[in-house]
């Protein structure tokens, strides 16, 4: 069986091959996939396609193509939610918009959306309807989740479960096709696979609620990213929903007229909500409900069978996660 470590490790080797590839003209079109896709991340999703096909399978390299698929598709999405949200910095670089403009980083981000339909394609063809159903129909749940987020800064009122299900469909049910994915590709049998898509949607909300709490109480160096971004651009979190629906009296007050100062300084703003976070529990509560998602993934990788194969390297991959600081 592969740690995720060894996982990360054939994906790179897979990804510096094929990024080479891309050293090719008009040099405005590429040269932005390569920076992208050469600026580091994680690898989580590509990582877990692999991880999930051992559950199943030894011959772990015929998983790589659709990995690399997988983690285009993905980049892509930040290409152009950076974009979106006019965002200056990515993983401690300037983002593509930043660095040349946007047009190139929408140019360049729908090639990178045809690229990732082509490494997708590229496994055994008794497996190619299945992958290619599953894959299309996580990426238009991941665009729904992204409208929504989008719909999400002119409303006044967005429920925690509005919020829920926008950060499901957006971040959570690409690390489900993942895992599912890689399933589908190692033979597993549709309950199986399903199973294992349910293990990632309960990590992926986990991971995202997380990646909410380190916006606001995690270190800017390790992160990767400005903290306090979300409270400047006024973006509805789950810690920002919860808060304004546990604050009463002068906390609420105190906390819409923070909102609605746009000029505010950024230091003087982030200063006041984390201050309020800290005075509500929001972080506790966020926690807790991180904890929740996590203890459901747990029970449905535990209701896996992969016969005689660990599954303690998932385990471990979900633990990483509750732990993380970037």
């Amino acid at each position: 069986m592969f740690t995720l470590q060894q996982c990360q490790e054939i994906f790179n080797t897979a990804l510096l091959r094929e990024v080479e590839l891309l050293k090719k003209k008009p040099e405005e079109l590429y040269l932005p996939v390569e920076y992208i896709m050469s600026s580091g991340g994680k690898r989580l999703r590509p990582s877990l396609v692999l991880m999930s096909f051992n559950l199943f399978s030894d011959d772990i390299e015929s998983a790589v193509y659709p990995a690399l698929g997988i983690e285009f598709f993905h980049n892509f999405t930040l290409l152009h939610d950076d974009i979106m949200d006019k965002s200056p910095m990515r993983r401690n670089n300037p983002t593509v918009h930043t660095k040349w403009n946007e047009n190139v980083a929408i140019l360049s981000g729908d090639a990178m959306a045809i690229i990732a339909y082509h490494y997708i394609s590229k496994c055994r063809a008794e497996f190619l309807t299945s992958v290619l159903e599953t894959f299309s129909q996580s990426a238009l749940k991941v665009c729904e989740g992204q409208q929504y987020d989008m719909n999400f800064e002119t409303l006044q009122d967005v429920s925690e479960a509005d919020y829920l299900k926008m950060i499901e469909l957006k971040t959570a049910v690409l690390i489900a096709t993942s895992l599912k994915t890689g399933a589908i590709l190692g033979g597993a049998k549709t309950q199986e696979a399903n199973t294992l898509y349910d293990f990632g949607k309960n990590l992926g909300l986990a991971f995202q609620l997380q990646d909410d709490l380190l916006d606001v109480f995690g270190n800017s160096e390790v992160f990767g990213k400005p903290i306090g971004a979300d409270i400047i651009a006024n973006k509805k979190t789950y810690l920002m929903i919860k808060a304004l629906s546990v604050a009463r009296d002068n906390d609420l007050a105190e906390l819409k007229q923070t909102l609605s100062n746009k000029y505010s300084g950024h230091a003087e703003k982030i200063k006041t909500i984390t201050g309020l976070y800290h005075k509500l529990n929001i972080q506790k509560y966020t926690a807790g409900k991180i904890k929740c998602y996590y203890d459901n993934a747990l029970q449905c990788l535990e209701s896996v069978n992969s016969g005689a194969r660990t599954k303690e390297y998932l385990r471990s991959v979900a633990e990483m996660l509750m732990h993380r600081e970037r």
